[in-house]
C-alpha cells in the first residue's frame, strides 16, 4: 500500500452505456465523435488545433482498448497496436441518473439507486412556491429566467438586465439541479452563495441534488464571463463512500477542483481549489507531492464538460484532450513505488449531440502503478468497481456495491 491517485476526466465517455436508450442517448460517443470529426478535417477554424485526434499516452495505456470494448470500434486515428502499458476497462453506470453526483459517488463506491427530482421542460420550470420562497427569504426582487437553459447562453439573454433589476438568473437543465447566475460586483459574490444555500433548504423536500452558484462578470453579452468561484451546495452521499473510509482509516483525502463540493465536504481532510484544467493540474500535481502513504488524491477536471462538452464544441473538446495527455507524464513522474494511479469519468457530453446535456455513456477507466496488472481488466458493470479497487490497494475493508479489479 502506497497512495492512491483518483482523476476523473469529467464527461469523457466511450459510448456504449447498455441502457441508453432509456435516456433517449443511443448512438452518443463522446470520444469517439471527437476524434472522426477531427480526423474528417474538422478542425478549429482559430487555429487552435488541426487534423486528428492525438492522445499518444493515454492511446499507450489502453484508452484506444477500452473504448473499442464499449461500443465495438477504436476511435478513429487511434491506431496504437502495442501492449498496454496500464491496465485498462470500460465501465458502466448503474445509478439513475447522468449526472455529476451520481457518477462521482458511484465511482467512490456509492451508486445512487433512487430518482433524484427534476424540473419540468415547461416555462416557467419551476414551482411557484419554491421562487416565491426564495424572493421572500433572500429579500429579492424578482427572479430572471425561471426555464432549461445552457448557463452560457442565459447569461447573455439576462445578464444585462440581472445588473439592471437585481434579479438573479435561475434555471435548471436536465439533471437535478437549480443553477443561480448573479454578478459578481453588482449582486455579490457573498450573497449570491447566501442565496444558493437558502434554495439548498428550500430544495430538499424535492430531492433536488445540487444548487450551483453561477458567479460573472462583464458589462454586455460580448463580455460576460463566469468566474471561477462557482460553488455547489450538494446533498450528501447516502451511504458512506470511499472518501469516508480513508477518513475514517486515519488517511488523508485530498480533494481537487470540485470533488468537495461534490460530496458536500464529507469524507475530506484538504481542499485544493483550482480554475480550470491548467491551474486544476498544477493543483494536482502539488496534492501528490503532499500525499502521504494511505492518503487518496481525488480530482475532477472540470473543463470536459464545463467549457467544450455542454458549449457543443468540438474542436475545443479535442484541444482540451491533447492538452491534458501532453501534461500526463508529469503526474506518471511523481508516482512512487507502491502507488496506484487510475483516470476515469463520470458520464457523456457528446459534443456532438443533440442539446446541451450530458449523455449515456460508459467510460475509460486506465489502472497504473508499479507491479500492478496491465492489459483487460474486463467490461466492469458498476463504476463501483473503481471505488473497490482503490479500497482494496490502500488496504481497507470491501464495500457492499463492487468489486476490485486486483
Amino acid at each position: 500500500m502506497a497512495r492512491a491517485i483518483l482523476i476523473v476526466l469529467d464527461s469523457v465517455g466511450i459510448g456504449g452505456a447498455p441502457d441508453a436508450e432509456v435516456f433517449g442517448d443511443t448512438g452518443s460517443n463522446t470520444l469517439g465523435h471527437i476524434a472522426e470529426q477531427c480526423a474528417n478535417g474538422g478542425g478549429d477554424k482559430s487555429g487552435l488545433r488541426s487534423g486528428p485526434l492525438r492522445l499518444p499516452n493515454m492511446e499507450k495505456m489502453g484508452l484506444g482498448f477500452a473504448a473499442e470494448a464499449a461500443c465495438g470500434e477504436r476511435p478513429a486515428g487511434m491506431e496504437f497496436e502495442g501492449e498496454a502499458s496500464a491496465g485498462w476497462a470500460c465501465a458502466a453506470e448503474v445509478s439513475s441518473g447522468k449526472d455529476t453526483p451520481s457518477g462521482h459517488w458511484e465511482i467512490a463506491g456509492v451508486p445512487v439507486r433512487f430518482d433524484w427530482g427534476v424540473f419540468p421542460q415547461t416555462i416557467p420550470t419551476f414551482p411557484q412556491s419554491l421562487t416565491d420562497a426564495m424572493i421572500e427569504q433572500a429579500d429579492l426582487p424578482g427572479v430572471l429566467a425561471n426555464k432549461h437553459a445552457s448557463g452560457t447562453e442565459v447569461i447573455a439573454e439576462f445578464g444585462h438586465e440581472h445588473i439592471q433589476t437585481g434579479k438573479p438568473i435561475v434555471y435548471t437543465s436536465a439533471d437535478s439541479v437549480v443553477q443561480i447566475a448573479a454578478h459578481e460586483e453588482f449582486f455579490g459574490l457573498d450573497r449570491l452563495y447566501k442565496l444558493c444555500a437558502i434554495t439548498r433548504k428550500l430544495v430538499d423536500p424535492l430531492n433536488i441534488g445540487r444548487v450551483i452558484a453561477r458567479p460573472f462578470v462583464g458589462m454586455s453579452p460580448d463580455t460576460f464571463e463566469r468566474t471561477g468561484n462557482r460553488r455547489d451546495y450538494s446533498v450528501p452521499p447516502p451511504e458512506p463512500t470511499l472518501l469516508d473510509r480513508v477518513e475514517d482509516d486515519d488517511s488523508g483525502v485530498f480533494a481537487v477542483g470540485k470533488i468537495a463540493d461534490i460530496f458536500a465536504h464529507r469524507g475530506v481532510t484538504d481542499i485544493r481549489k483550482a480554475n480550470g484544467n491548467e491551474a486544476m493540474f498544477d493543483a494536482t500535481l502539488q496534492a501528490i507531492k503532499d500525499a502521504a502513504n494511505g492518503d487518496l488524491v481525488f480530482a475532477n477536471f472540470v473543463d470536459f464538460d464545463q467549457l467544450y462538452g455542454h458549449r457543443r464544441d468540438v474542436p475545443g473538446y479535442a484541444a482540451c484532450l491533447e492538452h491534458f495527455d501532453r501534461r500526463l507524464p508529469e503526474l506518471m513522474a511523481l508516482l512512487r513505488e507502491g502507488d496506484m494511479m487510475i483516470l476515469t469519468a463520470d458520464h457523456g457530453n457528446d459534443p456532438t449531440w443533440h442539446g446541451t446535456d450530458h449523455t449515456r455513456e460508459q467510460v475509460p477507466v486506465l489502472l497504473t502503478g508499479s507491479g500492478l496488472k496491465t492489459g483487460f481488466l474486463g467490461k466492469r458493470t458498476t463504476f463501483a468497481d473503481i471505488g473497490e479497487t482503490l479500497a482494496a490497494h490502500l488496504g481497507l475493508a470491501a464495500g457492499p456495491h463492487g468489486q476490485s479489479m486486483l
